[in-house]
């Protein structure tokens, strides 16, 4: 119940900006440690080691520091404890700024405002955005609906039915970490390693158990089921992430449009492997139609997460 009034919670409101959001609390413990293990003149073993250490120092206080949370307004009263449970499980979930920042993306697009459209795709890539056209914009936002369907909603609550808030925000922690050390270049090839593959590995299950509830959401909303499961089958392991690979290409086959391709970086090319060549260019009503996809997948998510639950909890 307490997930299910947290979901409808960030579905209605999002993130409120007065409200401190505890991945802004993530992010600032993690630029506090980096800064006192980070030395670059030190060997890969020692920058792997020191990352490793970083990970594990975050995981423990995040942790810990949520259960004691929980556990102290719990004892003031247990409905003071319940509503600190709902309000972490919905700042878990990301599934109305996801949808708000697409709708921001799509609404110039409409409007053939590319300039603003290009300064809200820039909020939520880290690619290049300054010269993107009208399809280069529409794909990053399709690309980014696909991707975070399961890092910002089925996996957080994957793991909010499986431990609760303690659990979702370790996630949250995990997802944070990986999203500020987790690049493949000389800073953080080493140091960032670990945060890295502990993301991949925390989203493995979840990217997993999210493809066949993503292919009914597609069937209910009528999209093309059969390109999905193909792009999926055929092309879901040409993405760099062994987890959004899964997600693009079938959102990409559901769309019929293809995604992937190239893409800037500081300057730099970085060429992508396409999902679903023979699709079309994204155009901006696609980025509409991956958001009605995501929301879909997420309740249909929910929906069978609960019940699953209930039966367990039966049997016990």
């Amino acid at each position: 119940m307490l997930i299910f009034l947290a979901f409808l919670l960030d579905v209605l409101i999002g993130d409120p900006r007065w409200l401190p959001h505890p991945v802004v609390l993530f992010g600032k413990l993690i630029s506090f440690l980096e800064k006192r293990l980070y030395n670059g003149n030190h060997s890969d073993r020692s920058q792997l080691l020191k990352g490793g250490l970083l990970v594990m120092v975050v995981l423990f206080l995040v942790y810990s520091s949520s259960i004691g949370l929980i556990s102290i307004f719990s004892f003031i009263h247990p409905l003071v404890g319940a509503g600190l449970t709902v309000m972490l499980l919905a700042a878990a979930l990301a599934t109305r700024s996801l949808q708000q920042a697409a709708e921001d993306i799509y609404l110039p697009l409409r409007d053939g405002n590319i300039l603003q459209a290009r300064q809200a795709v820039s909020m939520v890539v880290g690619r290049d955005s300054a010269q993107l056209d009208e399809r280069e914009v529409s794909r990053a936002a399709v690309e980014t609906v696909a991707e975070n369907t399961v890092d910002g909603v089925t996996a957080p609550l994957f793991y909010a039915l499986l431990g609760g808030a303690p659990l979702a925000l370790l996630y949250k922690a995990i997802n944070t970490m990986d999203s500020m050390l987790g690049y493949k270049n000389e800073r953080y090839l080493w140091f960032g390693r670990a945060a890295a593959k502990l993301d991949d590995a925390a989203n493995w299950l979840p990217a997993r158990l999210t493809v066949p509830v993503m292919l009914l959401a597609a069937a209910v909303l009528r999209l093309q089921v059969r390109a999905a499961w193909t792009a999926l089958r055929r092309d879901g392991k040409k993405h760099p992430s062994p987890n959004s690979g899964l997600t693009e290409a079938l959102v990409a086959g559901a769309l019929d449009v293809t995604l992937g391709g190239e893409n800037r970086y500081g300057g730099k090319i970085c060429q992508r492997m396409y999902l679903w060549q023979e699709g079309r260019p994204p155009e901006a009503n696609d980025v509409r139609q991956a958001t009605a996809l995501m929301v879909v997948t997420a309740v249909f998510f929910l929906a069978v997460g609960l019940l699953l639950q209930a039966l367990i909890l039966n049997l016990l």
